[in-house]
């Protein structure tokens, strides 16, 4: 009795949430019936107690009306320990009777979604609303429409002009290059009508899932334009959701959508169209704005969209943000540009599974299985050397550049020397790649690090001077340093034609930061160059960055790219080579009228931490630079250095202590401390506008160094989680949604944990004999270490004498024993629940 009363009380709550209504006399035309379209209220649904599935013997459990009365869904209950899909046959007969197109199958754990006219049942996480569902009605979805539509390369350029064959500067064959350009029309290459035409052969196989495999600058975007005009033209869609990962891509979607499709269809960006998304076609996301607190089941229903697209698939749908993928019901395209064998030469089963490596490996072929794919074989694929050989890409040459001290960071040993701690004592500390500017402080390193590109670098081929290029940093503070290394250099090399903005910063702490790689890309960052009048190349040379200008920026002739710091992500590496693969024409007209025209055949990629070799051993680089000695102390041998010239990172010792007893009401500080924390954030102008424009992480990344840990109130998270009183580790991004009403409250550790298993039962859309024991499982394994160690040592027999997993609680998970780990270790941050 009690499952059964379970599964009521929660499918009624399900159902109210989904802005349905039980039917009431006095209201009338209610969303829902019971027991046969009787007129029934609340009360006397209560008074069906506890053994409501008895009682309705071949009855219709609930029919949904729409707003003229009419069934529009047949929802079939079962209690918890029934699975759902056990209804299926007897809810497709009450669906026939009324006439009905959509069943909803549920135990109140487990829900699926059968629209009978298109397929099989849906895993969903929450009931769609009535204009959910409303729409997805008028969605009729027929894979021989969609494989039938005639795409060629004008498919695009039909809806950017329609009558661009009788416009007289097309039919003049001499004019049509110049009219193109000034039109803008964007006419598919081979391989993107090929690769369009291989979604469409799959669709005809009945796939609804696909994967495209392009490498970055092959024009993945112009493509999805020609998939979504594909899709809503043959009426396989009416909304598509395009999720992209990072806040710049966001609106550069929105941009070439716009600039491909506007006029046919309306794209929107959701955040800065909240009330009237459902009046476009195309709506543009980050998965991040939708992912955080589980907005997406708040402001969508799973029937909302009729498509998702997942811009760099590899990243958008990584961690958490799969669950945001796999709530919408509908077809699902993925585009990356990462292939799974990415990792040359290296044996997957000598990667430890610490090792990032191994972690992205997990994540993409995780990606291949989500998109229909676990053969590995996407739905097309074009690489960067298709695109070389077709000359649409061009290669890098890949230089070889790490000093002596970086040589032995990346070794197994380690750099090491003696340090003098604070007992004056020397003892020797070993550092490694990933203590580069984080432990490890060397401004010598950096100084050659800068000499060496800037001897090296390739030049502009028509100025002369150094090419435009973009430095990847491993910090904020690093990227400070670097550019103000780099303006010392340029001032005292060429004194005239630079005012410190020779190099510029670029990460989210500088103000406006957004707007520069945009101004570089248009070739006006800070003017234009001294060096040659009338020339339109930017007078910033170099932008130093971290994270800003790697998935998705545009910026076609910049000449060289450095990695000054270590890359652990094989998707970061692939990304940030990219920003130079794309080809670009040099021209300059001189007094004269004489045009030079110089094409862009490579670019340099300067490799000071060997990341090349790092994801393909025993790589062989194109260009080894040999950099001065750098002489060090410890193993490295040499001639020895002042210990000044390195620093090493160490916090101030302990200097006094005492103790208080604290009584249970706290401390008054404490209850005041988040409130003050929240007027200082409130009025700070740019934690407000970062916040404005969506850039959640820039705003964060402000408070840390510009709030936190400041007199006089000293703020940081520790303090700020004391004064909330959290059951877990609230997270600073958590505190500024919060400020700015993003949110409503601070979710309890065990919402979370609901949460997460939701995110599961999305992902894995397990039967629904293994819902219960994966729910207490997962929950365990979270935030239980012990039940973590038994699984880790497969010392199962512990289990025995665990009150949290019984013996007989493991053995009813099956195969998901191992998923369940897997999961949390991919996708869960257990921090959080400490």
């Amino acid at each position: 009795m009690q499952k059964e009363a379970k599964a009521r009380i929660k499918i009624n709550d399900l159902l109210q949430n989904a802005g349905w209504r039980f039917f009431d006399d006095e209201k009338g035309n209610a969303n829902i019936v019971l027991e046969n379209n009787a007129k029934i209220t609340k009360q006397a649904i209560d008074e069906f107690g506890n053994d409501f599935e008895k009682t309705k013997k071949g009855f219709i459990d609930f029919l949904l009306l729409d707003e003229k009365g009419f069934p529009f869904v047949v929802l079939e209950a079962k209690s918890e320990d029934k699975d759902p899909l056990d209804g299926k046959e007897q809810a497709r007969r009450y669906a026939q009777s009324q006439n009905a197109r959509f069943i909803i199958l549920s135990n109140g754990n487990l829900h699926y979604l059968w629209d009978v006219e298109r397929g099989n049942p849906t895993v969903i996480i929450t009931f769609p609303t009535y204009e959910s569902l409303k729409h997805f009605e008028s969605f009729k979805p027929s894979f021989a429409t969609l494989s039938e539509e005639k795409v060629e390369s004008d498919y695009i350029v039909q809806t950017q002009n329609p009558n661009y064959q009788k416009d007289p500067r097309w039919i003049d064959e001499t004019q049509r290059p110049d009219f193109i350009k000034e039109q803008e029309l964007k006419f598919l290459r081979l391989y993107q009508l090929s690769a369009i035409h291989a979604l469409q052969g799959s669709a005809k196989k009945g796939n609804d899932r696909y994967l495209f495999e392009m490498a970055t600058g092959t024009g993945k975007t112009l493509i999805a334009g020609g998939i979504i005009k594909l899709f809503l033209k043959s009426g396989n869609a009416k909304r598509i959701l395009f999720l992209v990962d990072r806040l710049e891509l966001e609106d550069q979607a929105w941009k070439n959508f716009v600039r491909f499709l506007k006029n046919d269809f309306t794209c929107v960006i959701y955040k800065e169209n909240k009330d009237d998304w459902r009046k476009a076609e195309i709506v543009v996301s980050t998965v991040q704005s939708l992912s955080f607190n589980n907005k997406y089941k708040k402001l969508f229903s799973p029937t909302d969209f009729d498509m998702i697209i997942s811009d760099e698939a590899h990243r958008s749908i990584g961690g958490n943000s799969r669950a945001v993928f796999e709530y919408f019901v509908g077809y699902k395209l993925g585009l990356t540009a990462t292939p799974k064998d990415y990792l040359k030469n290296i044996d997957p089963q000598k990667v430890s599974e610490k090792d990032p490596r191994a972690w992205e490996r997990r994540q993409l072929l995780d990606t291949y299985t989500t998109f229909g794919c676990p053969s590995g074989e996407p739905t097309f694929r074009y690489s960067l050397l298709d695109g070389v050989k077709d000359g649409y890409l061009v290669n890098p040459i890949v230089a070889d550049a790490r000093t002596e001290i970086t040589t032995e960071l990346l070794s197994e040993k380690g750099y090491s020397l003696m340090v003098e701690n604070e007992e004056g004592i020397e003892e020797e500390q070993t550092f490694f790649q990933k203590d580069f500017e984080r432990k490890f402080f060397s401004d010598k390193t950096n100084q050659i690090f800068c000499k060496t590109f800037l001897e090296n670098a390739i030049k502009d081929p028509i100025s002369g001077e150094i090419g435009k290029s973009i430095i990847f940093c491993v910090s904020q503070n690093h990227a400070s340093k670097i550019t103000q290394t780099l303006n010392q250099f340029a001032g005292t090399l060429w004194p005239d034609k630079y005012n410190s903005d020779f190099a510029v910063q670029v990460t989210s702490n500088i103000p406006d930061s957004q707007q520069f790689p945009i101004n570089y890309a248009n070739n006006n960052l800070n003017g234009q160059t001294k060096w040659l009048a009338g020339y339109k190349s930017s007078k910033t040379r170099v932008c130093v960055t971290v994270g800003m200008m790697t998935t998705g920026y545009n910026c076609q002739d910049v000449m060289n790219l450095c990695l000054m710091r270590p890359i652990f992500s094989p998707t970061d590496f692939i990304q940030i080579k990219g920003r130079g693969t794309r080809k670009y024409t040099f021209s300059y007209k001189d007094a004269d009228g004489e045009t030079a025209k110089i094409e862009k055949d490579t670019f340099k990629l300067f490799d000071y931490f060997a990341n090349c070799e790092y994801f393909e051993e025993k790589y062989n680089y194109d260009q080894v630079l040999k950099l001065p000695i750098k002489t060090g102390t410890g193993t490295g041998g040499g001639e020895g250095v002042d210990i000044d010239e390195v620093n090493i990172f160490n916090p101030d010792p302990l200097k006094t202590f005492s103790e208080k007893a604290v009584g249970l009401a706290g401390m008054k500080v404490d209850w005041k401390f988040f409130d003050k924390f929240e007027s200082v954030v409130k009025n700070d102008p740019v934690v407000k506008q970062k916040y404005d424009q969506g850039d959640v992480k820039g705003a964060e990344e402000y408070v840390k160094t510009e709030i936190f840990e400041k007199p006089e109130d000293y703020f940081n998270l520790d303090k700020l989680r004391k004064s909330v009183k959290a059951d877990r580790r609230i997270t600073l991004k958590e505190f500024i949604e919060k400020i700015f009403g993003g949110i409503n409250k601070f979710k309890s550790k065990d919402e979370l944990l609901e949460d997460e298993f939701e995110k599961f039962v999305t992902i894995y859309k397990p039967e629904s004999k293994y819902a219960l024991p994966i729910k207490n499982y997962l929950k365990a394994y979270i935030t239980d270490s012990e039940i973590r160690d038994i699984i880790e040592t497969k010392e199962y027999s512990r289990f025995a004498t665990n009150p949290k997993v019984t013996m007989k609680d493991f053995r009813e998970l099956n195969g998901y024993r191992e998923v369940v780990p897997e999961y949390v270790k991919d996708y869960v941050s257990i921090n959080a629940f400490m």
